[in-house]
């Protein structure tokens, strides 16, 4: 015969099968409750950490099955001792998100060894509770509030376990009675989530967890480096247009603007107390495009906007600054996720009155690429600049270029001109510097704008998503009465990428290669895949809006919206007919999920009131049973109203799981009681 659900095969020769005591039931239950709370952070923590409480879990179960004393505090003692010791040294100090959380798993686990009582179980829970929550510091996805949800479930059925009496439901059942009690507090944990005054930023800041690297596009540019970030399909930010979104090939995202170059490295021009900054001046045209960016926590201080905006973002809780090379910046590190509004013209001039032949936009490296130098030298021949810009883009153009995320390495001081002129296979950040550094030779005012190209939008919930693999790098040059133009030496090579996307762009893939990465990540947006790709997009999207991003403006309008929404007494009626409606259902279906054995023994005690016997409101059917044997009945209902209540008792408080063959016996004896 299979094994009884919690016994257990002592070690003898009858291998006799003992059922487990319900302390120990209770105890293994709580263990493996344990367990699932401390599973999601074996991903962030020591290998160590997890180990020894891995061990000491299944030492306490050990001691639980085969009946082993505790261990001493003369053991505990210096374990405990050590792991703390072992804290400090994997992070120098014992404060801080992640040396604190290190420090929650092991009292927990700690704690398993040292559970004398009954009230020790619910400090481990409670523990445990705590614990959960700080899933919450190092990721808030939808999978971890899910897995949240099931390690509450399995808390408040270990609970349960403890603190019911009598007989005790199976596991299943516990695990229901506890996914109820989750269920009955969501509703107000919700309406307290979106109804309760929200302050600004979280409750609580943890020291030095703020600067942890993350991906995204910096402030210098090098070959390679946005090859390797077009390789991400993280998201950097997301945009909801007020109206019609414009062109795949308008959508510039400006973002951090290079002019000083060492040979190797494009990095921003740094301003100077020595010279005076240029006014900048932004005329604009055609119709302005509305929208919001949500953008992702990058620790970089960059906010990027469709070229080409007119007004500074207002992003709750950062200031915002404005470079003279139009790049908006916050002035605290982007550590959360934040949403700002603007306004863009796609059709602007930049700067166009004021020249800036003050020579930091011309600058060169010497003695660097003497090849390229001597090619932009001699374009300067031509008066026009206009003229000398369309030679470099129609020599991109005709010159067998090619667009690739696999360029090859140019090692070299001089790799301009190993680009140029010798490998012509290179991914935007290749051409974006070689055109800049052809322009300045010419003696053309040229920078190299960095940021994103197109998006990606999700037909679902209407937000374009822009990710890291949509970084892109461009040129900004300078002509007399037309300002800062862009120019971007990409789309003359491979014009696919800014039409379409970078996959669109990249030659046919091998099988296994990096050049198929795009189209393996962004599959047919009419296939299942694609689809299904959407509708997780929405999703996260939904989640991150309403949830994570839900900040006390937002929350002012939601409740400005409900005002508005109950300002009628239609509203106020169909309400009250709603909640009318839910209170009927739930009474009708408690009403037929009623014990029948419960109705029974309702139906006893009010005959047996009649008859004189009234039940008290706290005695039990076994005193009552005693009661009702030593009154004046006759022989017959006293004797049935006795058998009657016996077996109520044995079923209720015994061991006895169902009341199937209990009610046709019951009825009986009822029916005697008159």
């Amino acid at each position: 015969m299979p094994a009884r659900a919690g016994a257990v095969r002592l070690a003898g020769r009858a291998g006799v099968r003992v059922p487990l005591s319900r302390d120990k039931q209770d105890t293994l239950l709580l263990i493996a409750s344990s367990l699932l709370v401390l599973m999601p952070h074996a991903a962030h923590l020591p290998v160590w950490v997890s180990l020894l409480c891995g061990a000491t879990l299944a030492w306490r179960a050990g001691v639980t099955l085969l009946g082993r004393r505790m261990p001493s505090n003369v053991v505990l003692v210096p374990i405990a001792a050590a792991a703390m010791f072992g804290v400090l040294h994997s992070y120098h100090t014992l404060l801080g998100r992640d040396a604190g959380v290190a420090m929650l798993v092991l009292l927990v686990a700690f704690k398993m060894l040292e559970m004398h009582a009954r009230r020790d179980l619910f400090v481990v829970v409670f523990l445990c509770y705590f614990l959960v929550l700080t899933n919450f510091f190092y990721s808030q996805t939808i999978p971890t509030a899910l897995l949240m949800l099931a390690s509450i479930v399995a808390l408040l059925a270990t609970q349960l376990s403890f603190q019911l009496t009598g007989a005790v439901p199976p596991l299943r059942t516990r695990l229901w009675m506890g996914a109820k009690v989750l269920g009955l507090a969501l509703p107000l944990a919700g309406a307290a989530f979106f109804l309760f005054p929200r302050i600004e930023g979280p409750l609580w800041g943890m020291p030095d967890d703020s600067h942890a690297a993350r991906t995204g596009l910096s402030d210098t540019m090098a070959p390679g480096q946005m090859s390797n970030l077009a390789q991400s399909e993280d998201v950097a930010f997301r945009v909801k247009f007020d109206g019609p979104v414009p062109p795949q090939p308008q959508l510039y995202w400006r973002g951090p603007v290079l002019g000083n170059y060492d040979g190797r490295t494009w990095t921003r021009v740094r301003p100077s107390r020595f010279v005076r900054p240029q006014p900048l001046s932004l005329s604009v045209g055609g119709k302005p495009v509305g929208y919001e960016v949500t953008l992702e926590p990058s620790n970089t201080r960059w906010l990027f906007a469709l070229e080409m905006p007119r007004a500074l973002p207002d992003v709750p809780g950062h200031g915002v600054a404005l470079s003279g090379a139009l790049e908006f910046q916050s002035l605290d590190p982007i550590a959360e996720r934040v949403r700002y509004d603007l306004v863009s013209f796609v059709q602007y001039r930049l700067q166009p009155e004021a020249s800036p032949l003050d020579g930091q936009w011309l600058t060169l490296p010497y003695g660097t690429n003497p090849r390229a130098r001597a090619e932009g030298q001699a374009l300067a021949s031509e008066p026009d600049p206009a003229r000398r810009v369309a030679a470099v883009l129609r020599e991109f153009a005709q010159g067998g270029f090619v667009y690739t995320l696999q360029p090859p390495l140019l090692p070299g001081r001089d790799a301009v001109d190993d680009f140029l002129y010798g490998t012509r296979a290179g991914f935007c950040e290749h051409y974006a510097g070689a055109f800049v550094f052809l322009m300045r030779a010419a003696g053309v005012p040229a920078r190299v704008v960095t940021g994103y190209q197109g998006g990606e939008m999700n037909p679902i919930d209407g937000y374009l998503t822009v990710r890291q693999s949509d970084a892109h790098a461009w040129a900004e040059v300078w002509l007399p009465r037309r300002g800062w133009v862009r120019v971007d030496p990409t789309a003359a090579v491979a014009p696919e990428r800014v039409q379409h996307s970078l996959a669109s762009a990249l030659p046919a893939p091998a099988p296994f290669g990096l050049e198929g990465l795009g189209r393996l990540l962004q599959p047919d947006p009419d296939s299942l895949l694609g689809r299904l790709r959407y509708a997780i997009g929405a999703v996260n999207n939904g989640w991150n809006q309403w949830v994570l991003n839900y900040t006390p403006q937002r929350q002012q309008h939601v409740v400005q919206r409900l005002q508005e929404g109950l300002s009628h007494w239609q509203s106020l009626a169909l309400i009250g007919m709603l909640c009318a409606m839910l209170f009927l259902v739930r009474k009708f279906s408690q009403r037929r999920k009623a014990d029948p054995v419960d109705a029974l023994y309702s139906v006893l005690c009010q005959r047996l009131g009649q008859l004189g016997l009234p039940r008290a409101p706290d005695e039990g059917p076994t005193a009552y049973a005693r009661r009702v044997a030593d009154a004046d009945l006759p022989p017959e209902p006293g004797a049935a109203a006795t058998e009657f209540l016996r077996r109520y008792s044995a079923y209720r408080y015994g061991s006895q799981a169902t009341g199937t063959g209990l009610v046709p016996i019951l009825r009986d004896l009822l029916s005697r009681v008159r």
